[in-house]
């Protein structure tokens, strides 16, 4: 029993705790123990919602006799994927060349040095048709290490080598709009004109299907609205589909994260913050009401903590009648879930994911005119303000009952929590939120042309040689290079100066060839391009709380809308974002600017189009 996982900020590494496995977190401490035993490294990653990893976790490793043949043979590391995303996503990569099913569990096997040679998925305890039971893989990794060495080492070596000639990018010019175009309209060739959503050709009804929320966004671009006016409405078709089957918890509010089935049936029941968060300003820009209304009350009532930050994610298993039911307290009714306690919350405040839960929550509030909303975004924002931050004024990943995670802020987290910052500025007005922001992305740009996170690589897998994820694609959220371009492009906007946008392009361009290929797997960094290829809105409003011009403009369709008070409008013109230069009129007044030039402003609500 070991007791190293037990003052973790994971509640994934927490529950592991009390295994009979000799369990090590990520770090260099466990490679040196191998490195000195001379023996291969499990690396097993999960998360705490994951329920094939509770099921891995009940099986294997609280087996007495599979954890005395994990600590005569190996050093077991135990990863939560979601505080180490960027080793999830190395390791990941590295697993495809090891199997086509690739998910959680991940079951890793490396080298001393952290090089990958062998990976799987879920193991059972015992074989079935197809499959080796876990006992069955540890002993033949075990052999192939004694036996057969070198064949070992070049297995690793070649994974490695394959991994680095995938991620050498070819630059390309940012795309044009047609091109950007042409990509929506191979999404909305995948179109499930049935049951909504989108699938490959010809899929059968045992499809999954997942909300994919970037390709939503990427459709709904404002830049797409003349050149492929049905992109929108797919979007909106999409997410009326999700929200009129099993997927959308009509109870409490918020969404599950994927669907087992074409039709939107037999949901795995986690709930996710990273997709409720994207499926707000889904429904936002969908004008669907009742949709907003209702993530908005699960992300509230339901995974904000009582410090302001939002929890990850909300458990598929509960205990009913002393059993864990995968599911069966969201087949209750109303007054039958009362009754019962309900599934536990991944408490752990992630940094980027809650900028996503700010930005949407803001911008909901803004448009809907519902104060509640942003204040919940600043509370939030407040809370991720005071304690992601150490007193080295370095960014962490996430933290859990006021422990911060070790894992340092990845380009993800500065990206997603700089833009929800903005989002909130936006619809408060507060300068601090937008510098804050600033100071954010500008530590990420040290090298304009390849952004990159303060603290680095990780340590880890930067010393023996391990390259990260070659194709960071955008799956439920945005990943690290279009997070911080999203970022980048919403100071742009704001007025904070070209050298934002250039960013933003050079970023888009690294990575455009295969965006433009592979569009379902890079919505994000396609919606950014599209911002950047097209002739942005910006919509302006300075005016004291409650005049009706403030409502009549916030609706309008417009890359940018922000809200201000003269006096704010003139604090933000001092710390240099220039939408707000010399905006600081006697009356409430719209200012609506349109492909970089600025109509006469507007004081008459009736005047607004």
């Amino acid at each position: 029993m070991t007791s190293r996982l037990a003052a973790s900020a994971s509640p994934y590494l927490r529950a592991h705790a009390d295994n009979p496995v000799a369990w090590y977190p990520w770090g260099d401490e466990a490679f040196a123990r191998a490195r000195e035993r001379d023996v291969p490294v499990l690396v097993s990653i999960g998360y705490s919602t994951c329920h094939w990893c509770h099921v891995m976790a009940r099986e294997s490793f609280a087996d007495p006799d599979t954890a005395r043949e994990l600590g005569d043979g190996f050093v077991a590391i135990k990863v939560d994927r979601e505080e180490h995303p960027d080793v999830d996503a190395a390791y990941m990569a590295a697993a495809s060349a090891f199997t086509r099913s690739l998910g959680w569990p991940l079951t890793v096997f490396t080298t001393p040095d952290g090089r990958a040679f062998y990976a799987g998925t879920y193991f059972p305890p015992q074989p079935r048709p197809g499959m080796p039971s876990f006992r069955q893989v540890l002993a033949a990794v075990r052999e192939a290490w004694t036996v057969r060495r070198d064949e070992v080492v070049q297995t690793a070596d070649a994974v490695v080598g394959a991994l680095r000639r995938a991620a050498d990018a070819t630059p390309a010019p940012l795309p044009t709009l047609d091109a950007l175009a042409a990509a929506a309209r191979a999404v909305l060739a995948r179109e499930d004109r049935e049951y909504g959503g989108f699938a490959p050709p010809g899929a059968g009804m045992g499809t999954p299907k997942f909300p994919t929320v970037p390709v939503l966004r990427f459709l709904q671009a404002p830049a797409l609205a003349d050149a492929v006016p049905e992109a929108a409405a797919a979007a909106g078709r999409a997410l009326a589909a999700m929200a009129a089957s099993p997927l959308h918890d009509a109870i409490d509010g918020g969404f599950f994260r994927y669907a087992t089935r074409r039709d939107w049936t037999v949901p795995h029941y986690e709930r996710m913050l990273t997709d409720n968060a994207g499926l707000l300003e889904v429904a936002v820009d969908a004008g669907d009401e009742g949709t907003v209304h209702d993530v908005a009350r699960f992300l509230i009532d339901v995974l904000q903590q009582g410090t302001g930050g939002f929890a990850a994610a909300q458990d598929s298993e509960s205990w009913i009648d002393g059993v864990r039911s995968e599911g069966g307290y969201y087949a209750r009714d109303a007054a039958a879930r009362a009754r019962l306690a309900p599934p536990a919350l991944d408490g752990k405040i992630v940094t980027g994911w809650n900028g996503m839960a700010i930005g949407a929550l803001a911008r909901a509030g803004l448009r809907r005119g519902e104060q509640r909303l942003v204040e919940a975004a600043r509370w939030a924002a407040d809370a991720v303000l005071t304690t992601a931050v150490d007193e080295q004024g370095r960014w962490h990943r996430a933290w859990l009952d006021e422990v911060l995670s070790p894992a340092p802020a990845t380009l993800e987290d500065h990206g997603l929590i700089a833009t929800g910052l903005l989002a909130l500025c936006a619809a408060t007005g507060e300068v601090a939120y937008a510098v804050r922001a600033r100071d954010l992305v500008d530590a990420c740009l040290a090298d304009a042309t390849a952004p990159a996170a303060p603290a680095g690589p990780d340590p880890v897998l930067a010393a023996g040689g391990v390259p990260a994820d070659p194709s960071p694609a955008d799956t439920d959220h945005p990943s690290g290079p279009s997070a911080i371009a999203e970022a980048a492009t919403a100071l742009w906007l704001l007025g904070a100066g070209e050298r934002y946008r250039q960013a933003a392009a050079s970023v888009v361009a690294a990575h455009a060839v295969r965006a433009l290929a592979e569009p379902v797997a890079h919505g994000a960094l396609l919606r950014v391009a599209a911002t950047l290829t097209g002739s942005p809105r910006q919509v302006v409003v300075i005016a004291e709380g409650g005049d009706p011009l403030v409502r009549a403009a916030v609706t309008l369709p417009a890359d940018l809308t922000a809200v201000a008070t003269p006096a704010q409008s003139a604090a933000l013109a001092d710390a240099g974002f220039s939408l707000f230069d010399h905006r600081q009129p006697d009356r409430a007044t719209v200012y609506d600017c349109r492909a970089f030039a600025c109509a006469l402003p507007v004081t008459d609500p009736a005047a607004l189009d």
